[in-house]
Formats: structure tokens, sequence, C-alpha cells
């Protein structure tokens, strides 16, 4: 039988930090995907965008592509399919393993991403980046770090 322990409720200050990072995330992840609108992208599909044209020769296994992007095999294949009907990525077989699929970046897709990485980058800067000192900016990241790496290593687990 497990042991009840008490609740560590959150001081003020820790709950005004979660709940400021919860407040900036929403309102953050909203400006962005309306920032990528009129690109006909959501947010995504800029991140499938991003991980392909990083890929060794543009391409991604759906598996990892899933892992990568944290979607279901199963939402990812919609999604890509998505894509795939406006000629930004393409699903190739695997050779070397019959069940795997790739999904691979068109040549569409690599002239999308050329288009409007300079814009998302610009609304990243605008709506987060610049409103910020580089010292606070710097202690963000330091901050945000371990949190990061915790998440990483429970990925997957219930």
């Amino acid at each position: 039988m497990e042991t009840e322990t008490a609740t560590r409720w959150l001081t003020e200050a820790e709950q005004c930090a979660w709940r400021t990072h919860l407040e900036v995330n929403r309102l953050l992840t909203y400006q962005l995907e309306k920032d990528l609108q009129p690109f006909g992208l959501t947010m995504n599909d800029y991140e499938i965008l991003v991980n392909l044209s990083e890929s060794e020769g543009v391409r991604m296994r759906m598996s990892d592509l899933a892992a990568a992007t944290l979607q279901s095999k199963s939402r990812l294949s919609h999604q890509i399919t998505r894509m795939e009907n406006a000629d930004l990525v393409r699903r190739e077989n695997c050779e070397s393993d019959r069940r795997g699929l790739y999904a691979v970046l068109t040549d569409h897709g690599l002239e999308t991403m050329h288009k409007v990485a300079p814009h998302h980058v610009d609304s990243v800067r605008r709506h987060f980046i610049d409103l910020l000192s580089a010292e606070a900016a710097a202690d963000l990241s330091k901050s945000l770090k371990p949190v990061a790496e915790h998440l990483r290593g429970h990925r997957g687990r219930p």
C-alpha cells in the first residue's frame, strides 16, 4: 500500500511563475500560428518542414519524425497526407525495411521553407526574443534547460 504524502502546494511566487508560463505559451503559440496563416501553414506544418529541412537528405523515417514532433504515428500520418496534398512533402518506401516509410521534403516544400523561415524568425523576434534583454534570455534558457532535460527523459512514459 502506498503511503500518502502531503501535497506540496505552490507558493504565491511559484504559482505566478507557472501561470505566467502557461499564459505566455498559449499567447505566443497563438500569435506564431496567426503569423503563419498567410502562408497556409500551421505550427505543426512548420515544425515538420524544419525537421525535414535539417535532416540528412531532407528526409526522416515517419517513426522518427513522429518522435521528434511529439505526435502519434496516426496523427502524423494524417498531417503528412495534408502536406502531400499541398506538395510540401512526399512519402517514400524504406528500402532496408519494407514496413518503414520516409517523409521527404519536396522541392516546393524546400522553397516554401526558404520563403517562410525569414517571416517566422521575424515573428519569433517581435513577439519573444526582442522583448527580453540578452541577460534575461540567457537566464531563461539556463532556467528551462533542467525542465527540458527532465521531460525528455520521461517521453513515452505515463
